[in-house]
Formats: structure tokens, sequence, C-alpha cells
């Protein structure tokens, strides 16, 4: 498989190097929303965000007019980047982009925006600091206010129970589309995670957490997207398989995890008493 970014010449302007933030926008047969979600996340950034930043369109096999649009886009905004992947999969194509970034944090949210942007800077903010390692917005976490059917919100009420039984997971929720991570971090972690599609947050949450790593999570105000291209079912089977594969992986010790807490994980809290002189 080949990763490519596509050409901005003849632009005038020049890249950015070594952002502090590299957001990644992972789309498939997104042109009618593209350009919107890039305009309004680039007009956010460049007002609000104090930092330098990116914005990454990762386009994962459309056959629409996707990537024309992210090529546009590419030569009107300096801080955008298109990179083209030619196999389908959201977590193929986060993976990809973020191991290829040479941003500080590295973060992604779904093209709709369906979360509310004011949650970034609070997202990433403890990342850049070093307090946490991983940043996780969350539609069930106390503060947050959502709006979508019955039918979703029980899907994902129940699938966030369903890894606190059969992985024991602690985090809230894992399918929210806004997630960020600390990039010496994502280097130790994205070789371990083996999905290439939907399941990829989950295994990549479970990982880190299992490696002692800290996960701050964000209550956001989210707004369902009626018009999701997301196949529940197939999601549903994916998933299922994916928490199969990771809980046998995690039980016959297959994963080096040992190794993991040892590079990046936080050492257990001392209390050290002093003694009077």
């Amino acid at each position: 498989m080949t990763l490519s970014t596509l050409p901005s010449s003849g632009t005038g302007h020049s890249r950015v190097a070594a952002p502090v933030l590299d957001v990644v926008i992972p789309v498939h047969n997104e042109e009618v929303d593209l350009e919107p979600g890039v305009r309004r996340l680039h007009a956010y950034l460049a007002e609000s965000f104090p930092y330098r930043f990116r914005i990454t369109i990762a386009d994962n096999a459309s056959i629409d007019g996707t990537a024309r649009m992210a090529h546009r886009l590419a030569q009107t905004f300096p801080e955008v980047e298109a990179v083209h992947l030619p196999e389908k999969g959201r977590g193929r194509a986060l993976k990809h982009v973020w191991s290829h970034s040479d941003a500080a944090v590295l973060a992604y949210m779904d093209v709709d925006l369906s979360t509310d942007l004011g949650a970034l800077l609070p997202l990433v903010a403890p990342l850049i600091s070093g307090h946490s390692d991983l940043a996780i917005g969350s539609r069930l976490a106390r503060g947050s206010r959502v709006v979508r059917g019955a039918k979703r919100e029980l899907i994902s009420r129940g699938y966030n129970l369903l890894l606190r039984g059969a992985l024991a997971a602690r985090f809230s929720d894992a399918q929210c589309g806004f997630k960020a991570i600390r990039s010496d971090v994502a280097g130790r972690l994205l070789p371990m995670v083996e999905d290439p599609g939907w399941f990829f947050d989950t295994e990549l949450l479970v990982l880190a957490e299992r490696a002692g790593l800290r996960i701050h999570e964000v209550p956001v105000d989210w707004v369902d997207d009626p018009d999701s291209r997301v196949d529940i079912v197939a999601t549903a089977v994916a998933d299922l398989k994916g928490i199969v594969r990771v809980a046998r992986a995690l039980s016959t010790g297959r994963l080096p995890l040992a190794t993991l807490r040892a590079q990046l994980g936080r050492d257990p809290l001392s209390w050290r008493v002093s003694r009077p002189h």
C-alpha cells in the first residue's frame, strides 16, 4: 500500500512545518461535507487556537470527488494537507497519517463536525502540557449535551457496557469521533493496533489503558448527523470480532504490555514522609 500526499504546487504557500497539533479528518466519499467542514475547522483554529496547527484530510479510497476537493482545499490553505490512500478504512487512514506526522499532538475528528469545536482546546491542552497521554471526547460523561436518536443512544451505551464487561475498560465513550494522542505515545502504540476500521479507536484505548497511560476525558456537545454513512450492523459485527481478538490477545499475553508499560506507563504514586533532622 502506498501513502501519497497530493501536490500543492502553484499555491504560493509554504507548508506548515512541525505544528503543535495535526488534526486528521478521515473521509470516504464525503465530497459534499468536506469543504464546509474543513473551512469551518480552519476558521476556528486560525481564530481560537494559540499554537501552530495542520489539518490533514485523509481520503481513503473515495470514488467520488472527495480527492479533488481535498486537493483544492490544500491549494487554498497553507495549513491543509491532502493525503490519499488506495484502500478503505478509517483506522488504516489514521494509523498511516499519524505515523508520518511531525506534530507533537495528533488528533482526529469526523468530517461532519458533530462535536462542538469548543471542546478541542480542552481536549488537547492536557497533552500539550504533558499531563495526559491520550484524550477523548465523551458523550456519556457528566456535563455532555447530546442530540441523537434513541436507537443510536442505546447502541452506544450498550457497546460501552460491553467493553467494561469483556475488556474491563474504564473509559466512558470509545466511539466518539473526537480524540487526540501525544506523538511519542502514538509511536509506541500504533504498531500494536491491528484493526483498520472502526474498531481502531477502541483497540488503541484498551492498549493504552492496559499500559498504564493516562486518558483524559472531555464532556462534549454532540449533535447526531442524520446522513451518517456508517453501516451500523456491519460495524457492530466488526466491533464484536475486534473485542474477541483483543480479549484473546490479552489473555494469552501476546501483547508486550509490560514492555510498553515500562517505556510509557506512569509510575505508581509513592508517598514519602519527611523525617525531622
